[in-house]
């Protein structure tokens, strides 16, 4: 995959590249027009202070284009600030790039991680700086629930400050359309099969899926098991299963399968059928939510769906409630996913970046462009540009349980392979027990 370097440099327009070098004020020479009766030219000599630059910090992520530019612009007031720039390199292929340059002795001095198993494996190798010394930990379990400072840690030591957030445990509805039929947003498992079985009395169809997306058709599915796994065995028992503790025949992961079927195996429930849920791209299944009347009015998916919503919808068109509990003992948790930053080189100015990336500020800056929810609660909510992203960030900022998606941390043979297709085969029609079967004796071979 090809790579990329941005460089995020403080600049003044007085003296050219002075970021790059240690240097004091500077005395400049300025034409100034003075009019005294008549325009004269006179030569000054004024001293016109510039900011130092106290060096770079070298960043890897996987950031890219638009998310690229608004983390660059996060960033700016920090590098106005401290006269500390930032090269930013970007690489798709970051695990491989990061192992290397680590036993290569040349690491980055930050790294910001899509998912926390990269953090384990780093933390393992020795490759992480512990923050517990750099960072005001008091006041970081003011700003994070445990919930994110247990994902940033290893070992007894905290690793990684999460900064950016992405919530899965969403439904997605019209709100004009539960109006205009008197029904309300369910807050369990039981009235939202209720609230299903009276959309179906009423005519209507309950639920849009579509679990179509090419080689990757099934991950819709994935993330409703995930979800429901973490609240009928709680977040224990979902750790054990992705870390294959647990067959995929125990009946903990069969129930939740079973759960899975209830909605996406009743033809009555879902838009076109089974078929249609197998044959539908998960970007065009949310669609019909919006059609009058609607052709669905329920659509379980991450928060980036709206971008997949027609053109001519509106903030005004749909709103959201979370994904509801099953078994009240363990709430309602949030499945998500997130970048979380690592420090792998001890310097001065990888601590000040560390810092600021801690402080609310830069989520803030992120925020106000749209497009970000952070798991920071000292974030102002009116730094949100409207309150259904306020609100996307309220759960997942307050969630006492946050897990990451499941299949993301499992082996790629399985979490993006025997589990997709088996979620194809079970939405199809076979038998339950035959497609867990299947997918254990693929768990089998891929964790030893």
């Amino acid at each position: 995959m090809a790579r990329r370097m941005y460089w995020i440099l403080l600049t003044a327009t007085v003296v050219a590249g002075l970021l790059l070098s240690s240097c004091a004020p500077q005395t400049v020479t300025v034409t100034v027009p003075v009019e005294k009766q008549v325009t004269v030219e006179r030569t000054v000599e004024v001293t016109v202070p510039v900011p130092t630059s106290r060096g770079v910090v070298t960043v890897l992520g996987v950031w890219g284009g638009s998310e690229f530019e608004a983390f660059a612009a996060s960033v700016e007031p920090f590098t106005k600030e401290t006269g500390i720039g930032m090269a930013f390199e970007t690489s798709r292929e970051q695990a491989t790039v990061l192992v290397t340059r680590v036993q290569a002795g040349n690491p980055p001095d930050i790294a910001i991680l899509p998912q926390p198993g990269l953090l384990v494996d780093l933390a393992k190798m020795g490759a992480l700086v512990p923050l517990e010394n750099i960072v005001d930990m008091d006041q970081l379990k003011k700003d994070y629930s445990q919930a994110w400072i247990d994902l940033g840690s290893y070992d007894g030591h905290l690793y990684g400050i999460w900064f950016k957030g992405a919530l899965k445990s969403l439904v997605w509805y019209n709100p004009k359309a539960f109006q205009e039929k008197g029904y309300q947003v369910p807050t369990t498992w039981d009235e939202m099969i209720a609230l299903s079985d009276r959309i179906v009395a009423d005519g209507g169809t309950p639920w849009c899926i579509g679990l179509e997306s090419g080689a990757a058709s099934g991950w819709p599915g994935t993330d409703w098991i995930e979800d429901i796994m973490l609240r009928t065995a709680g977040p224990e028992v979902y750790d054990q299963w992705v870390n294959h503790e647990i067959p995929w025949t125990d009946s903990a992961v069969k129930r939740a399968w079973e759960l899975f079927g209830q909605i996406a195996r009743n033809e009555q429930y879902v838009w076109g059928g089974t078929t249609g849920v197998l044959s539908t791209n998960f970007g065009d299944s949310p669609r019909p939510l919006f059609d009058t009347p609607p052709g669905c009015y329920m659509h379980r998916q991450a928060s980036f769906i709206t971008g997949f919503f027609p053109e001519g919808v509106t903030a005004e068109d749909y709103d959201v409630f979370a994904f509801p509990s099953i078994d009240p003992q363990w709430g309602v948790p949030a499945l998500g996913a997130g970048d979380v930053v690592v420090m792998l080189n001890d310097t001065p100015e990888a601590r000040a970046f560390i810092q600021y990336l801690a402080s609310p500020r830069p989520h803030e800056i992120w925020a106000a462009r749209g497009g970000f929810i952070s798991p920071h609660r000292g974030v102002d909510p009116n730094a949100y540009p409207d309150e259904l992203t306020r609100k996307q960030a309220q759960i997942l900022a307050s969630a006492e349980v946050f897990r990451f998606d499941g299949s993301d941390l499992m082996p790629a043979a399985v979490g993006a392979g025997s589990f997709w297709t088996g979620v194809m085969d079970y939405v199809g029609g076979k038998d339950l027990d035959a497609v867990l079967q299947a997918i254990e004796k693929s768990a089998q071979d891929a964790y030893k």
